[in-house]
């Protein structure tokens, strides 16, 4: 009785916990040169200068509202794209057309509605 006792403690506070943290809204943030099929194509780290346009892919769960897409050059922001969200498991992505003498790092931030950052996605166009 006494272990039957002990498992429903357990039980008490480790259910809210997973409750909690599968609640969380999270995201992820891929670069690649395009996507298909709602699925991102030709990802990598690092791109050729001649690439031209390169797309930022991210798969939401738990947001709610939009999400926005924050490019950098090193450190200075050269877009910001707000994408809608319309349900709890989301795929969308936005673009920018990356001019050949951009080169260098890189990174997309993927940011809810408040601020907040979900994911980053670091790369580098040489």
């Amino acid at each position: 009785m006494r272990n039957v006792g002990l498992l429903l403690v357990l039980l008490l506070v480790a259910v809210p916990a997973v409750i909690a943290a599968d609640g969380a809204p999270s995201a992820t943030a891929v670069i690649c040169t395009g996507v298909k099929d709602r699925a991102p194509e030709g990802a990598a780290e690092k791109f050729a200068a001649s690439a031209g346009r390169l797309t930022c892919f991210s798969e939401l769960h738990g947001v709610k509202e939009k999400i926005v897409h924050v490019w950098f050059h090193g450190d200075k922001e050269v877009a910001k794209i707000e994408l809608p969200v319309k349900a709890g498991r989301w795929r969308t992505w936005s673009a920018k057309s990356i001019p050949a003498t951009w080169t260098g790092a890189w990174r997309v931030e993927v940011r809810d509605s408040a601020g907040a950052v979900l994911a980053t996605a670091n790369f580098t166009v040489e």
